[in-house]
């Protein structure tokens, strides 16, 4: 019989050596509780050992006392760990920091009772020691029974305060330690105590195996520690050695009678029939274990999802939904169904303090405004990760979990992209037992996903909200412009007239100012001076600047009304681009500039636009001189070069800044260095120079280097029948 109890109590002490290792894999270390039940669990299999020691005949009588030092200073220390973890379970935070200020009082009580102040000596009585206990045995029953006591009235006080997977995890330990917890003191301690009789004690930690029972039943029924699926599959594997045990020794039983006639000399002794034996068990054990697998999951798990599966469900249904309302709901009632809460809900912020709400169940009402306020503080400071209420244990968050608790909220999801807030999902209490880490990491998973949903859905939902306010406008307008279309193609048609009556009325009185001037300037009317030929240059230099806006202008319009047309007919491009040179010769000696050019002989006559391709010879060396340095040169190069005739204008002025280059060719865009250094210029010369070149086919040719020079110019293809050089 001693060795059945010995055998109890090693079960007990590598049970809950098992559960403490258990609870601090997979980040539980970090649990205070997971720590607190460690060392209890540890305590408790050094007072089992020392017990045992402590009663075992064979060894010495030192071994025994030193051993019974260990039994009651291990047994205190036990109790003050159990109660410091029933603390921590229930939550109670006023009565945990009255301990911590007695902490070392009661840590100094556990030292002195590993001296002879509390167990004096030991003798032999019968087949136990008994113990002589020194005059501190009071001071140590005092502290223990005081720890006893305050154990049961934490438990009653949790019982009362928590609630739901809380209340339920603690009511399993109380259950557990209500029966053993008597029958431990009255073993180990009252009885021995009382009647002088020691036998007992070897038997005083045999009823902590309820409490062990007890913690099982909790960590697989209500997820304590968090550790379900490894007591499970604990649970498994031991009943399937247990079966195969069983098996062994019943096919050994028959072997034996049927072989042997129940020889006991030869009961196990066959050698080969034990490994026969060993070879069938080998082969039955994985069917075995995979039954039991079963058992335990239907048992356990009946409720339980793949996570798997979950996701790539729910990733393919959120592919589908566009609409934002149908998106919110469907995650609503599908993340509360599989996590098996008792509802679901989302919540997500708009735009101008609005919010969206979904729930599965319409008695749990939205959240206000406040509470929300305060969850956003929460994971301003915390971060975005899953927010379980049970699990929310410092003093500062304590509002928290009240708020959560008071609307039955035991898991929440914040949806959090950057710094920004999107929402949260809302799960309810656990219909079966509290959510784990699993159930966190599940929900995390999906949080991404999520939000990239919702957004994508918002913006589907503003566009439809967009178009909806877009096509009332567009009603009305349509209605609008219907009725001043008319009075629209009128003033178009007065404003071609205009511009087509001002640019040859305008053309007119501005050729005789300008031949008027040229005759002042060559003396035709008497001699002037230097100072009046100056200002007579400049007069008629803005003279041929006003004609040039004026076809500028013109030739927009046309643009714009679809009247801008091409008249080719065949150009000595070389002689154009020499008099239009000549013609601002004037203009360049008055800024002391020169242009460069040598008229080729090799260029072939093209079909061009006279008037137009002069405008984009003009534009681009009149560009060269308005942004050209005093005394330089300008060199105006036109060659034929494969298939082309290259025509290019090159200075040394202000270049235009790489970053705005892209733009140069847009209508009215002028660089920023081009607005300062001539402010009166329109930006339309470039804009009319390209879009002439690309009706002749060509195209243009630019580069430019701020602060050292641009150069412009274009080219056109040379037709087939004229790419030849001529015969001899």
């Amino acid at each position: 019989m001693t060795y059945i109890f010995l055998l109890v109590n090693v079960l007990i002490a590598i049970s809950l050596l098992f559960l403490a290792l258990m609870s601090l894999g997979k980040g539980g270390y970090k649990s205070p509780i997971n720590r607190l039940f460690t060392v209890f669990s540890v305590g408790v299999a050094v007072w089992i050992i020392a017990t045992h020691i402590s009663n075992d005949m064979t060894v010495t009588t030192q071994l025994a006392l030193y051993a019974n030092y260990v039994v009651f200073s291990s047994s205190l220390a036990t109790v003050l760990l159990l109660l410091l973890f029933i603390v921590k379970l229930t939550n109670a935070t006023t009565l945990e920091s009255r301990i911590k200020l007695i902490s070392p009082i009661l840590w100094g009580v556990v030292l002195l009772s590993a001296t002879p102040l509390v167990v004096d000596s030991i003798e032999r009585q019968g087949n136990v020691y008994a113990v002589n206990y020194g005059p501190g045995i009071w001071l140590y029953s005092l502290v223990l029974f005081a720890m006893v006591a305050a154990i049961v009235y934490v438990l009653i006080q949790g019982l009362k305060s928590s609630k739901g997977t809380r209340r339920r995890q603690v009511k399993s330990i109380a259950v557990g330690l209500m029966i053993s917890l008597p029958l431990v003191l009255l073993l180990s301690f009252i009885i021995p105590n009382l009647t002088g009789v020691f036998a007992l004690t070897e038997f005083g930690s045999t009823p902590v195996i309820l409490l062990v029972i007890c913690i099982f039943y909790g960590v697989i029924r209500y997820q304590l520690f968090d550790i379900k699926l490894a007591a499970v599959r604990t649970s498994a594997y031991v009943l399937a050695l247990l079966a195969l045990s069983a098996l062994y020794y019943f096919m050994a039983y028959l072997i034996s009678v049927i072989l042997f006639n129940f020889d006991s000399s030869t009961y196990f002794a066959f050698s080969p029939i034990n490994v026969i034996l060993a070879l069938i068990l080998a082969f039955v054990f994985q069917p075995i274990k995979h039954f039991f697998d079963r058992v335990t999951n239907f048992i356990f798990y009946r409720n339980v999802y793949d996570a798997d599966e979950f996701f790539i469900r729910f990733s393919r249904k959120l592919s589908t939904i566009t609409d934002f309302r149908t998106l919110i709901n469907y995650v609503a009632e599908e993340t509360s169904k599989t996590l098996n809460a008792s509802f679901g809900s989302v919540l997500v912020y708009r735009e101008q303090n609005r919010v969206a709400y979904a729930v599965t169940e319409t008695r749990y009402k939205q959240l206000p405004k406040t509470d929300t306020g305060y969850l956003d503080e929460y994971v301003k400071r915390n971060g975005n990760t899953a927010i379980l209420t049970d699990a929310i244990s410092d003093s500062d968050s304590v509002t928290l979990r009240r708020l959560l608790a008071s609307h039955k909220i035991g898991l929440v999801l914040p949806l959090v992209q950057g710094e920004t807030i999107m929402g949260y999902v809302f799960l309810g209490d656990h219909l079966g037992s509290r959510y784990t880490a699993r159930d966190v990491k599940t929900v995390s998973t999906i949080a991404d996903e999520l939000m990239i949903a919702i957004k994508n859905a918002l913006s589907v939902q503003e566009v439809k909200e967009l178009n909806d306010n877009l096509q009332q406008r567009i009603d009305f307008a349509t209605k609008e412009l219907r009725s001043s279309n008319a009075q629209l193609q009128r003033l178009d048609e007065s404003k071609d007239e205009f511009i087509s009556m001002a640019s040859h009325q305008l053309r007119t009185p501005l050729t005789s100012i300008k031949g008027y001037i040229s005759m002042l300037l060559e003396g035709d009317v008497g001699e002037v001076t230097p100072e009046q030929k100056h200002v007579l240059r400049e007069a008629f230099v803005s003279s041929e600047r006003m004609v040039r806006l004026i076809g500028d202008f013109l030739n927009v319009s046309r643009l714009q009304t679809g009247k801008f047309v091409i008249e080719k007919r065949p150009i000595d491009l070389a002689r154009l681009v020499k008099r239009e040179l000549e013609s601002l010769a004037s203009n360049a000696a008055a800024r002391e500039l020169k242009f460069d050019y040598k008229m080729p002989k090799n260029i072939p006559i093209l079909e061009l636009d006279e008037n137009k391709i002069q405008q984009v010879v003009m534009n681009f060396a009149d560009n060269a001189l308005y942004y050209s340095k005093e005394n330089g040169k300008i060199t105006v190069s036109l060659k034929k070069v494969p298939g082309f005739v290259e025509f290019t204008v090159k200075d040394n002025g202000i270049g235009v800044p790489k970053e705005e280059q892209m733009h140069l060719f847009n209508k009215f865009f002028r660089a920023t260095n081009a607005r300062k250094a001539r402010p009166d210029g329109t930006g339309v010369g470039l804009f009319l120079a390209r879009k002439v070149i690309s009706e002749h086919n060509g195209s243009i040719i630019f580069e430019s280097t701020e602060g050292k020079g641009s150069t412009f110019g274009f080219r056109l293809p040379i037709p087939k029948e004229k790419r030849k050089p001529a015969k001899k």
